[in-house]
């Protein structure tokens, strides 16, 4: 089986560079055998990707594209901190969605994250996850996701 650096090449991507904190956090944390993430939003080159929320200015599709992101933005921290490769499994994804009013399907946007971190790491990517509907997000994003990983 190929690393996860290797599979990332394979689905045509490459981690960006680590997104710099907004705030009074750093990007990612290890205690123990366990690295935490902050939470990560759809940064592309320093820059918010979208901003709304999802069911309303962001669709739910556009919504699962920018979970993608963020989790893309979490491999860019964990990797900065210990190395892709040294990723064991993924334990835990939490995401969370700025939700129009009835908006419901933030699930299906979340996998957007669930479903890069199952091809990249495969098996060990079978994670437990909370996907939270929201009433805002910082920066005005649409979603925001964050990971904890067994090294």
């Amino acid at each position: 089986m190929s690393s996860p650096t290797e599979r990332l090449a394979e689905l045509g991507l490459t981690l960006p560079g680590v997104v710099p904190p907004v705030a009074a956090y750093v990007p990612a944390v290890r205690t123990g055998n366990l690295v935490y993430t902050s939470g990560q939003v759809p940064m592309i080159e320093g820059t918010l990707a979208r901003s709304g929320k999802v069911g309303a200015e962001v669709t739910a599709e556009q919504g699962k594209e920018l979970a993608r992101v963020c989790a893309l933005n979490a491999l860019a921290a964990i990797d900065a901190l210990v190395g892709l490769d040294a990723v064991k499994r993924v334990v835990k994804v939490v995401g969370f969605v700025a939700s129009a009013e009835g908006f419901t399907g933030q699930p299906g946007v979340i996998n957007g994250a669930s479903e890069l971190l199952g091809a990249v790491f495969g098996e060990s990517g079978r994670h437990a996850r909370s996907a939270v509907g929201v009433y805002e997000l910082p920066l005005g994003a649409p979603v925001e996701v964050e990971l904890v990983v067994e090294v």
